[in-house]
């Protein structure tokens, strides 16, 4: 394999190279046909918001208190659009709108008049298509939230301001019309073609203009969703925010007599079942590949909006990802390789780790991503020591391109990964066995194997995880590796060591117990951090089996249930 510095080198160069063809080839855009233009004057419709609202941060925002990204700015009367940002996260939250929902859901004349001075006031201060407010993926987000929120705007506001509201919008709709090939966030640039389908229907642009945009919509769709609902990043949370735009946008064609595209419609219902792949019996999404807090209420609406009847997918083949629900217990693992490079910014290397809940109660997780603004946790919290898995040493499966060289707009992408991962499974009546493998340490001479069962009424789950030397040049080196299991527990689930040292006793908050146990070597408890969590990062534990491969290749455990007193 090659050496890892020299496909670091090689990986920056020809980004280096392929972002100056941008800079040289941009001149001969500006004379393609825009997506963002033909905007009418008027709007004639609002799309739907299904994203919750709280009418109390609209008294905060009139009092000029604006908290975003776990940050508090007070204006003191000032424009916030003006204000030092503390950084970047609290930035893209205030230009990109979306508390303007809150104001709309206070429902009284002094959060419209307080919303519509807002909106002018960004009219007024950002008119220079720079920074952040001019960054694509917030450009997106602030067109999709004016267009949902017209009515809090609009009602009551003068020609002046409709003029200059209705100006503005065409102007960022151009503009992004523009960068969008430009873009390097595939998921920012699919939720650019979002809002300008937006634009196009809510502004009842000519047909041609709505028909040009499906189209482009159409593609973004057919090359970002998989056939089995995934999305080909592996975030399922970028699943959920697509959702929430998409069935809105449905509707709107559907009221405007527009056909959507074919596209459209089978992303959403591919969609559905695949976030329900993921969700836990508390509403919460498992922490896999940049899943961080889940706004439960946001993901409960956006299914029952589409339908409550539907069976979550179990067996995710494409996309890389195992449900398997017995009883009340469930178990989630990712089962698939590092997505492709271009939509790997978010990925984690948590390649065969695996969540496990009872009911309502997550047990074993993984550390999951941390929210906008913490990111000095973000690179640990991509490692494979941050999930529950097998790990070598402290290494990585994957390695991620050096961020300091190059400035990724949503984070580093992955370099090298496992490339032959499978899994197989098999159900019977005493329960389901997953058996899956990878070849993320193939560098070592290694290769992780992992067995899972679970048992039909979900009170035991057991597991094997070994390393087996390959044919690798490096394979003697391999013999003596040090290598070990975590098991990282939930915030809130207590862990006691057995006196007799062969095991650990966990407690629920609800008072249920379970027993982890391994015959080979004994279980230790360590601390743990969680960064799934508001403030980014949470203390926890985490459970740990240790060997070496010398004398211990595979590691047997088993967590099972203890029998109601």
């Amino acid at each position: 394999m090659m050496d890892e510095r020299w496909l670091v080198t090689a990986f920056t160069l020809r980004e280096a190279l392929r972002r100056g063809g941008r800079v040289l080839t941009a001149p001969f855009r500006l004379f393609s046909p825009s997506l963002g233009r033909g905007i009418s004057d008027r709007m004639v419709i609002a799309p739907q918001d299904l994203r919750t609202t709280d009418p109390t941060i609209a008294s905060d925002i009139y009092a000029g208190y604006f908290a975003f990204a776990g940050k508090v700015v007070s204006t003191e009367g000032r424009s916030p659009f003006e204000m030092h940002a503390p950084d970047a996260a609290w930035s893209e939250e205030l230009m990109s709108f979306g508390w303007l929902r809150h104001l709309r859901a206070a429902e009284t004349a002094l959060a419209r008049a307080n919303g519509r001075a807002l909106v002018d006031d960004w009219i007024g201060s950002c008119r220079r298509p720079r920074g952040i407010a001019w960054e694509t993926g917030v450009v997106a987000r602030r067109l999709i939230s004016w267009i949902t929120q017209s009515p809090l705007v609009l009602e009551g506001a003068d020609r002046d301001f409709y003029r200059r509201f209705m100006k503005s919008i065409a102007r960022q709709a151009r503009f992004l019309g523009h960068v969008l090939d430009r873009c390097d966030c595939p998921e920012r640039r699919l939720t650019a073609v979002v809002a300008l389908c937006y634009v196009a229907l809510a502004t009842q642009g000519p047909l041609k203009q709505v028909r040009r945009t499906a189209q482009r919509l159409a593609s973004e769709l057919e090359r970002q969703i998989l056939p089995d609902g995934g999305h080909v990043g592996r975030n399922p949370a970028v699943l959920l925010d697509l959702l929430a735009d998409l069935l809105p946008l449905r509707q709107v064609f559907a009221s405007q007599g527009i056909d959507p595209p074919q596209e459209l419609l089978n992303a959403v219902d591919r969609i559905g079942p695949m976030l329900r792949l993921f969700r836990h019996g508390d509403g919460t999404l498992a922490l896999f590949n940049g899943v961080a807090r889940t706004p439960t209420d946001v993901l409960a609406t956006v299914l029952a909006y589409q339908d409550v009847r539907a069976q979550p997918m179990e067996n995710a083949s494409r996309s890389g990802f195992q449900r398997v629900q017995a009883d009340r217990a469930l178990l989630i693992m990712d089962v698939g390789p590092p997505p492709p490079r271009d939509y790997s910014g978010q990925a984690h290397a948590g390649c065969l780790s695996f969540e496990f809940s009872d009911g309502m109660q997550k047990i074993l997780v993984n550390c999951g991503a941390p929210p906008p603004g913490f990111d000095r946790y973000r690179e640990a919290a991509r490692g494979t020591p941050a999930h529950t898995t097998l790990v070598v040493g402290e290494t990585s499966s994957c390695s991620f391109a050096p961020s300091a060289r190059l400035a990724w707009p949503r984070g580093a992408p992955v370099i090298s990964g496992p490339r032959e991962v499978a899994c197989t499974r098999e159900t019977d009546e005493r329960g389901t066995a997953l058996s899956a493998s990878h070849d993320g340490y193939s560098a070592l001479g290694l290769r992780h194997d992992r067995s899972l069962f679970i048992s039909a009424d979900g009170r035991r789950l057991e597991g094997v995880d070994a390393l087996v030397v390959t044919s690798e040049p490096r394979a003697a080196k391999a013999a003596e590796t040090g290598y070990s299991v975590r098991f990282h527990l939930q915030p809130g689930i207590e862990a006691f060591r057995l006196e007799s040292g062969e095991g650990v006793m966990l407690r629920t908050p609800d008072g249920t117990r379970w027993f982890f146990e391994s015959q080979d070597v004994p279980a230790q408890i360590e601390d743990d951090l969680v960064f799934a969590v508001p403030d980014g990062a949470r203390r926890t534990c985490r459970i740990v089996l240790a060997a070496d491969r010398a004398t211990l290749p595979a590691l047997r455990w088993r967590l099972f249930r203890a029998e109601a007193d």
